[in-house]
């Protein structure tokens, strides 16, 4: 089928070059990475669709989880951030560990299979802090997958104990850290970066973090934040960095690309980008990163009808039941501001896009097929 679009379309010579080059599995250069930006969205679609098929079949993975936000004070002052707020301002919440711990026991004798623990860069609190916490929550949960800590605040809290990245990634590990999230990466390029997230982690801490994690045994996620003041460029660097390290470690989960959004921050006076961009940048993701086994939509910042359809480019994953337990992307305007579906939903939303639904855990082992 692709092959009879190719020879029936209007393509230039470097556009069926490339399409050639993805039916048959080939690595792209980072030209025609972003020579993919040019292509119809469409085919983009098709060609996604296409690589996905091969990896993951009509497969489409969920998982059940809830997020533990412990805190929105942070150090940082990013310009694309709606959710951090300094001690005492208003909008901002610490809660306490007797806090944490009740909604946490809160989920006692159900199936959730994950915890994902994110916040703010809180100025007084480091590893020890936090391993406890995560020691305290399992010895509620015993059997849960801790997922937590950006590369941002690990860098942070791990500095403030004066131990080195390794001794600290090994001693959460030892308080039952079992992977980290994606968050923080940003945009990794240095210009870019300057603009939207000056104080926090330079791209090579984050990487650096992650390969370290890696290393030890933690696996990982990784993110790109985009449509914002980055370009196509700067796109498709982020992802070759990303896939070189994949390259080496092989211990990316998933890959998730995140929207800006506009609400309540200081770059809303650019604006979003559309649900055709969001489109492209799903099934250019796809394409691009031949090393990642998957790519994530994250229904709560993009809505459930945009990420149902991102099913079609390239996607293979739209997260989990959440449960309204996050405030990150409700802050900067998404659309869901009480973002939460059951399992039955998300099963319905995946089915109906003509997809096999499957329940994971969160490092992909199959839990159970609907």
């Amino acid at each position: 089928m692709i092959k009879e679009i190719i020879q029936l379309g209007s393509f230039t010579d470097s556009q069926k070059r490339i399409i050639t080059k993805i039916i048959n599995q080939e690595r792209l250069s980072i030209q025609e990475g972003i020579e993919l930006f040019n292509f119809d969205l469409g085919i983009l679609g098709i060609l996604a669709s296409y690589l996905n098929k091969i990896k993951n079949r009509d497969q489409v993975y969920f998982n059940k989880n809830f997020h533990i936000e412990p805190t929105n004070i942070c150090i940082y002052d990013c310009t694309f951030c709606s959710y951090h707020r300094k001690i005492n301002q208003e909008g901002s919440w610490e809660y306490s560990m007797e806090d944490i711990l009740k909604k946490a026991e809160s989920y006692k004798n159900t199936d959730v299979t994950e915890v994902h623990i994110v916040g703010g860069v809180h100025p007084n609190r480091d590893l020890h802090y936090y391993g406890t916490m995560i020691k305290k929550i399992k010895d509620l949960l015993p059997d849960i997958h801790v997922k937590a800590f950006t590369a941002v605040e690990l860098d942070f809290m791990i500095r403030k104990a004066h131990v080195s990245l390794e001794e600290g990634l090994l001693l959460l590990k030892d308080y039952g850290l079992n992977s980290i999230p994606g968050g923080g990466a940003e945009i990794f390029e240095p210009e870019i970066r300057k603009q939207v997230c000056h104080e926090k982690s330079t791209a090579e801490q984050w990487l650096t973090i992650h390969e370290t994690a890696h290393k030890v045994g933690l696996p990982s996620n990784a993110t790109m934040l985009y449509g914002h003041i980055e370009n196509k460029q700067n796109r498709i660097d982020h992802l070759d960095k990303l896939r070189e390290l994949q390259d080496r470690t092989n211990g990316f989960n998933t890959f998730i690309p995140l929207k800006f959004k506009k609400a309540n921050n200081s770059l809303s006076y650019i604006g979003e980008v559309n649900t055709l961009e969001d489109l492209k940048m799903f099934a250019v993701s796809r394409i691009y990163l031949d090393n990642f086994d998957h790519i994530k939509a994250y229904w709560p910042m993009l809505g459930k009808d945009v990420s149902q359809i991102s099913l079609s480019f390239g996607v293979d994953d739209i997260d989990g039941t959440i449960d309204d337990s996050t405030k990150i992307y409700s802050m900067a305007g998404a659309k869901d501001q009480k973002p939460t579906m059951t399992t039955n939903e998300l099963i319905d939303l995946i089915k109906t896009a003509g997809k096999k639904p499957v329940e994971r855990d969160t490092v992909y082992n199959i839990v159970k097929e609907y």
